[in-house]
């Protein structure tokens, strides 16, 4: 088995493959890339057993096989080199030879059949969502997922595919983001929980993509297949929570205040707040929006006034600072809409502008009780 290939084009798909692989395997060939060569095309495929990637490039080569080569090695290597044609050519010593412009260099390989296949789904429905739709998505969600171990099902996010629109959910009991669009619909409905892993890769390589994300999925798995990228992976087991439940529906209290503004003011007074609550206090009476913190074990206290637009009764809210910071940060309007029915209920955060069309965001965020 010989081929070759360019050096930097090589070290890209690898780097994206190298997500997959954990720091500590149950198996030792997954500390390894697959490298399925059939004559001109060449295969590198991650896994970890629950997601498995893989990409395929161009070579010069007119041989076939498949070898496991260690993944850390192999990308500290090609770290180091400018961009050049690399030959790889296997050996009889279960060895693979590199050669470069500069000398030649041999790492141990497994055979490719040791490792595990990615499993093939069974009847799966399809979609197709644009690549910078869902990188959206998950870039707006995945911030608000938990990562409680007990309650697996709230460590995704929920996608919820209808022929009206198409739902992305993520909470963690605490704070909440409801992302639909309307622009894209499916041909079906359908309801599953993404873990984690596999949507941070996904929100890393379509980044800037144009092109179209097909989704295949059934009750089990979901592949995600686009340009020369195919991501398999195992979905989380259980019923996602009736979130539309919890998001109050008769918030007579509504606030807009300048993003920008409002991010800031919180992140300077979150400094002097107690380091264990987190919680600052929003106080809002006309178009004054008072916002104060307090940490009575160090005596540090700080305290701002915004002018706001308020409609409501006067009240006083306390929220977790962190929790507050997260979502304004997420936004890019210019202004948002927090609406509020009482100070143990929970407050509504809504973009006023900068949404593109078809295109709706609802953040939940969970009061805390204010020590008066």
């Amino acid at each position: 088995m010989k081929f070759i290939v360019s050096s930097s084009q090589l070290l890209k798909q690898l780097q994206v493959l190298g997500g997959v692989i954990n720091s500590s395997n149950t198996l030792p060939i997954l500390d390894n890339f697959l490298f399925e060569l059939n004559q001109n095309e060449l295969k590198i495929s991650a896994s970890d057993l629950e997601t498995t990637m893989s990409t395929t490039i161009d070579v010069e080569s007119e041989s076939e096989g498949s070898v496991a080569i260690s993944a850390r090695l192999l990308l500290d290597t090609l770290k180091t080199f400018p961009n050049q044609p690399l030959t790889f050519k296997t050996e009889e010593n279960s060895t693979v030879e590199i050669s470069s412009s500069h000398g030649k260099y041999d790492m141990a390989f497994f055979d490719g059949n040791e490792f595990p296949k990615a499993v093939s789904i069974q009847s799966p429905s399809t979609t197709i969502i644009p690549g910078n739709v869902l990188a959206t998505a998950i870039s707006k969600t995945i911030f608000a997922a938990g990562n409680d171990d007990l309650r697996p099902v709230m460590s995704g996010v929920f996608f919820q595919f209808s022929t009206d629109n198409l739902t992305f959910v993520a909470t963690d009991a605490h704070k909440l983001v409801k992302y639909s669009r309307t622009d894209v619909v499916a041909n079906d409905t359908a309801e599953f929980i993404m873990p984690k892993k596999p949507l941070n890769l996904l929100k890393g390589i379509l980044g800037g993509a144009d092109s179209d994300v097909t989704i295949e999925y059934n009750d089990a798995n979901a592949k995600f297949t686009f340009d020369n990228v195919v991501l398999i992976c195992r979905l989380i087991d259980g019923k996602y929570p009736n979130y539309d439940a919890v998001i109050p529906k008769e918030n007579p209290n509504k606030l807009t205040v300048d993003r920008g503004t409002f991010l800031n003011s919180v992140k300077r007074v979150s400094i002097f707040s107690s380091k264990t609550t987190h919680q600052i206090r929003l106080k809002m009476a006309g178009t004054e929006l008072n916002i104060s913190a307090e940490d009575i074990d160090y005596s540090n206290k700080a305290e701002e006034r915004l002018v706001c637009e308020y409609q409501g009764d006067d009240m006083q809210i306390g929220f977790n600072s962190r929790f507050l910071t997260e979502m304004l940060s997420n936004l890019n309007s210019n202004e948002v809409l927090i609406e509020m029915s009482l100070p143990n209920r929970a407050g509504i955060l809504t973009p006023i502008d900068g949404l593109e069309d078809g295109e709706l965001i609802t953040m939940l965020v969970m009061p805390v009780m204010l020590n008066s």
